[in-house]
């Protein structure tokens, strides 16, 4: 990304939402854009597991987690996953594990906190629906830009 997310900002006001959900940057890719796909779950990791194994193309996969910091949703070998299939970045509105080994990967990934726990494999969950985290509306086909600022994400497809 060549501007910054304050940058963007300043050059295209209002046509961008700011989220204001303080997430915590674990991967060492620290700025990242890229199409939104979504996904919301609730301490039951099986559908982002399954839609990170899909060819990444650059997209961006926002988790709405509920804010639960109870299980992990995503520890290393999963976001090794991602980084395989070409996912650009993970943003999870709930934890991650695996901290140390998510540094090193080269995945833009976001997320409240960290928890050793896993989560639940029951299979529930629903994708490619629109989310509204920190104030902000992530829907499929929107572009998404992340930096050490924050999160930007347009207010239209594209």
């Amino acid at each position: 990304m060549h501007m910054s997310t304050a940058d963007l900002y300043d050059e295209h006001g209002e046509a961008l939402q700011s989220c204001s959900l303080q997430f915590r940057q674990y991967g060492s890719r620290r700025a990242f854009h890229g199409l939104v796909t979504t996904v919301r779950c609730h301490e039951d990791n099986v559908l982002l597991k399954s839609v990170l194994a899909e060819p990444g193309h650059g997209r961006v996969l926002v988790v709405d987690g509920g804010g639960s910091l109870e299980a992990a949703l995503m520890g290393d070998v999963i976001a090794g996953t991602a980084v395989a299939n070409g996912w650009e970045g993970v943003v999870i509105n709930g934890a991650v594990r695996d901290v140390a080994a998510l540094s090193a990967l080269d995945l833009g990934i976001k997320a409240l906190g960290s928890n050793p726990r896993k989560s639940h494999k029951h299979g529930l969950g629903t994708r490619d629906v629109a989310l509204i985290i920190g104030g902000a509306l992530f829907h499929p086909g929107a572009t998404m830009y992340s930096d050490d600022d924050g999160i930007l994400v347009t207010t239209r497809g594209g």
